[in-house]
């Protein structure tokens, strides 16, 4: 049912716009720019935030907003918004402290700089709107926590493929149909590639590098499905998923032919999971079951096939088109499209993409060195593995070969970061296995975790 859109244009006539805060302006962000200051009423992009300001002030361009004004103080920022003045800056927690900005949309896909961005803005009373799978898929258990006891929504964005799948999800409940298995398409699938191998692809499009190798080598659509299973309260059916490969161009109505359905109709926990080469891609798609015979026999009709599972699927995402949606669903509704059901079911673990050495400091999802795999949450920490959303900046201890998964007891955390405390947090709240004591961060004296 669509409701934002008249909700907002009477927004537009009584003058009082939902102003939103954006941090990071690259690909995504400039297109989120682009889709609030031209296409949506009803709502004000006031202030972007990006550690190089001349990509804010790009941002704004692109868009059509051509006065900008530099900032650096919170007081300086709160002006520029009563004077419906763009403002930009290289210091986002500014945004997330201003007075005057109803929401916060985060869109770098950093981690720790993410989690800080989100701890800020939920302190300061603002909704939270995530284009960062890899912080939802990393610690956004326990943000949703956070945001719950400050009274505000803490989502994950429309357009982006899990926004797509938890609406086609929310859409089949209605029907009375269960979701049993959740899938995402994808056209490429090669834990191998790197910045190096996806530059030209990157460069076509006016991409980060690393962040189209994240895309291909398996750690986004990790997230993606992380993220949907925390939502829906669903597992992975093996460690990186089955991922079929199908002939290029097989439509996504046959998916029901590439799963175990013993696995799918065991009346457990649905799955995630994810099929290479299927149409129409790059869309998301739900098998579900209806134990009515009845309703059977009209979804029969209605040209959904015999059963017992039914493919319902989106043929698309549209990403930033669709993410001014999440803000106005936070602000005015009080809904989020996707945010954790409560203690986390898959993690996202990190795995060895070349030969890795003692003393060898980890780079950064889509990177060089190591890529993403769905595990479910219960068994990483059983075995004390690493999250991906952690492992950048970790100094390994041991030699790790290709492909091999790592543990806590391979690395040494970085001192003091914010994200460290948040998955300590997490597991303690949540009642979950803690990581090996020589791991595990010691929360500060004072830290939120008393709060909690």
């Amino acid at each position: 049912m669509i409701l934002v859109d008249n909700a907002l244009k009477k927004r537009q006539q009584a003058g009082q716009p939902i102003r939103v805060g954006m941090v990071g302006a690259g690909f995504m962000g400039r297109g989120v720019a682009l889709q609030i200051c031209r296409y949506v009423p009803g709502m004000e992009l006031v202030a972007i935030a990006n550690r190089t300001i001349g990509q804010a002030r790009r941002a704004y361009h692109e868009a059509g907003e051509l006065g900008t004004a530099e900032v650096s103080s919170v007081h300086a920022l709160e002006a520029c918004i009563a004077r419906g003045e763009r403002a930009i800056t290289d210091d986002a927690l500014l945004l997330s402290r201003a007075e005057g900005i109803d929401a916060i949309i985060e869109v770098t896909g950093a981690v720790e700089h993410g989690a800080q961005v989100v701890m800020e803005a939920i302190r300061h009373g603002k909704h939270v709107v995530l284009l960062n799978a890899e912080l939802d898929g990393t610690a956004g258990a326990i943000l949703k926590v956070y945001a719950d006891r400050a009274g505000v929504v803490y989502t994950v964005s429309d357009g982006d493929q899990p926004g797509v799948t938890l609406n086609l999800a929310r859409f089949v409940l209605g029907l009375g149909v269960k979701p049993v298995l959740c899938g995402n398409i994808k056209g490429l699938h090669d834990p191998y590639r790197n910045p190096t191998t996806q530059e030209g692809f990157a460069k076509q499009w006016g991409q980060n590098p690393s962040m189209v190798t994240s895309f291909a080598d398996g750690s986004k659509i990790s997230f993606e499905q992380a993220v949907i299973a925390n939502a829906l309260g669903m597992e992975v059916a093996q460690r990186g998923m089955y991922g079929p490969t199908v002939a290029p161009g097989t439509p996504i109505s046959k998916a029901a032919e590439w799963y175990p359905q013993e696995r799918l109709l065991d009346g457990g926990p649905g799955i995630v999971d994810y099929v290479v080469g299927a149409e129409p891609g790059p869309g998301v798609f739900i098998l579900g079951t209806h134990d009515d015979p009845i309703q059977q026999h009209y979804l029969k009709l209605y040209k959904l096939g015999p059963g017992p599972l039914y493919c319902f699927y989106t043929p698309y995402h549209l990403c930033h088109f669709e993410t001014p949606n999440s803000v106005a669903r936070a602000v005015l509704f009080g809904d989020a499209c996707l945010a954790p059901a409560g203690a986390p079911k898959v993690e996202v673990i990190t795995a060895a993409k070349i030969d890795l050495r003692a003393g060898d400091t980890l780079d950064g999802i889509g990177h060089y060195m190591t890529y993403g795999l769905a595990e479910n949450y219960a068994v990483a920490r059983t075995e004390n593995l690493l999250p991906i959303g952690v492992a950048e900046g970790c100094r390994l201890l041991r030699d790790i070969p290709k492909d091999q998964v790592l543990t806590y007891d391979d690395v040494a955390l970085p001192p003091g970061r914010l994200i460290d405390q948040l998955r300590h947090e997490q597991e303690l709240y949540f009642n979950l296995p803690v990581p090996a004591a020589s791991a595990a961060p010691l929360v500060p004296a004072g830290f939120a975790l008393a709060n909690l």
